[in-house]
């Protein structure tokens, strides 16, 4: 059995050695034969000379240009170049279990699903990344979504990575282009649509590395959700509904402001008193939620990360909802892409 593995990758020389010494020692059954293509993103940070010497020294490993940049061009360039009967897309800030890929064959078989893959799991590294880690896993960060379920075993509607037969690509098509995220989440969308399956096997084990810092991690969620609007409007349907409460809420909280504006100036004091115990009810509400997520998260976690956590809880759903907000804002202006601001919503955030 011939596998490829296929890897977006750009300005990850920290990291990108680490990770391709941990695919090449995947256990895998004497019958099978690897390669693995590593689609660069024009990398600038020296990236590309480490992957040109260890594709040097590795012949099972090959660089492949991804002049665009963005996941699904490199993940896309990836898939075209590759030869094996089995596609497994990997991810340089994960880390995975030995018998990852075996154990992802072994699910394809036994469950006859189009994609398989393992349960997101997030393990962040000190206060602020454990924190962003837990967060993370917080079913009120994933709406009870089973993908970051980590004993869920059964058909889910996305999953993390995945792992497909080639002649999946020619049925359903490739990842979309047009997407700087949630291309993953696209694709799975329209698998589903035409009729495919997807497993979770939380005997495929691997583990993600979040972002390490606020900043990162709310530029990532807005464009989030900016381009799941882009899905969305692509499909004209959500793949599942939890993913317009973030900006549900937000919008009610505008809507609180501006009721409150509005009653400030039309001088209505009874108005103002109203609009404001309501928004001030939903905003302590709020908290208390998170609060209560927090106490209740299960991940071992440092006092400083706990302590964090609630805030950390919010920045998820402000971020990922005024991302959707503003992708709405771009959608009924008629733009298919964004103008303003245009570094925050496409550029990366590794």
């Amino acid at each position: 059995m011939n596998i490829s593995v296929i890897v977006p990758c750009r300005n990850e020389i920290h990291h990108i050695v680490k990770f391709l010494d941990s695919v090449l020692a995947q256990e895998l059954g004497p019958s099978c034969q690897m390669e693995v293509l590593v689609a660069d993103g024009m990398s600038d940070d020296g990236s590309r000379d480490l992957l040109r010497a260890y594709a040097g020294r590795s012949p099972q490993v090959r660089l492949i240009d991804n002049p665009r940049r963005i996941v699904s061009t490199g993940l896309n360039a990836a898939i075209a170049a590759s030869t094996g009967d089995i596609i497994v897309r990997m991810d340089v800030h994960t880390t995975y279990a030995r018998n990852y890929i075996r154990e992802c064959i072994r699910a394809l078989n036994e469950s006859g699903a189009h994609n398989v893959g393992g349960p997101w799991r997030a393990e962040g590294n000190g206060v602020i990344g454990q924190a962003i880690a837990a967060a993370f896993e917080s079913k009120l960060c994933t709406g009870g979504g089973k993908a970051h379920d980590r004993n869920y075993e059964g058909e889910v509607d996305t999953v993390y990575l995945g792992c497909w037969r080639r002649e999946l690509f020619a049925w359903a098509g490739l990842f979309d282009p047009a997407l700087v995220r949630n291309q993953d989440d696209e694709f799975n969308f329209r698998l589903r649509l035409q009729g495919g399956r997807i497993w979770q096997s939380p005997r495929i084990q691997s583990s993600y590395t979040p972002r390490n810092s606020i900043t990162a991690l709310f530029r990532q969620y807005l464009q989030y959700g900016y381009w799941k609007v882009a899905v969305v409007r692509k499909h004209k349907a959500v793949a599942a509904w939890r993913h317009l409460a973030p900006a549900l809420f937000i919008s009610s909280l505008m809507a609180g402001v501006v009721l409150m504006l509005i009653a400030m100036a039309a001088g209505a004091h009874p108005a103002v008193a109203a609009a404001g115990t309501l928004l001030a009810v939903e905003i302590t509400a709020y908290a208390l939620v998170c609060m209560t997520a927090s106490i209740r998260c299960g991940k071992p976690l440092n006092p400083w990360a706990r302590l964090i956590l609630p805030g950390v809880i919010a920045i998820y759903h402000f971020a990922y909802g005024l991302g959707f907000l503003a992708g709405l804002v771009n959608t009924i202006l008629g733009r298919s892409e964004p103008r303003a601001s245009r570094e925050i919503f496409s550029a990366l955030t590794r």
